[in-house]
């Protein structure tokens, strides 16, 4: 499993969510820090789940990324979120 396999399936198994997109926009960083040849490095996430609902952006974000753990983040260069219910 790829890591845009591995962020969806942990973000579906988390939130439910109605909506769920993770695009890897490595190639537009090329030749930036934390580019690694092949992928996989920079992502961005647009979620629409109601357990966002009662939640603020950082809650939210943090919710993501505790749904996501630290091997998983650890192994993501940037991670973009576009979270709403």
């Amino acid at each position: 499993m790829n890591r845009t396999e591995e962020i969806k399936s942990a973000l579906e198994a988390a939130f439910s969510p109605q909506h769920i997109e993770v695009i890897d926009e490595s190639e537009q960083h090329r030749g930036h820090s934390g580019y690694a040849e092949g992928g996989e490095s920079h992502f961005r996430v647009v979620i629409r789940a109601p357990a966002f609902g009662p939640m603020n952006r950082i809650a939210r974000h943090r919710a993501i990324h505790a749904a996501l753990g630290p091997v998983l983040i650890g192994r993501i260069h940037a991670l973009a979120l576009d979270v709403s219910d």
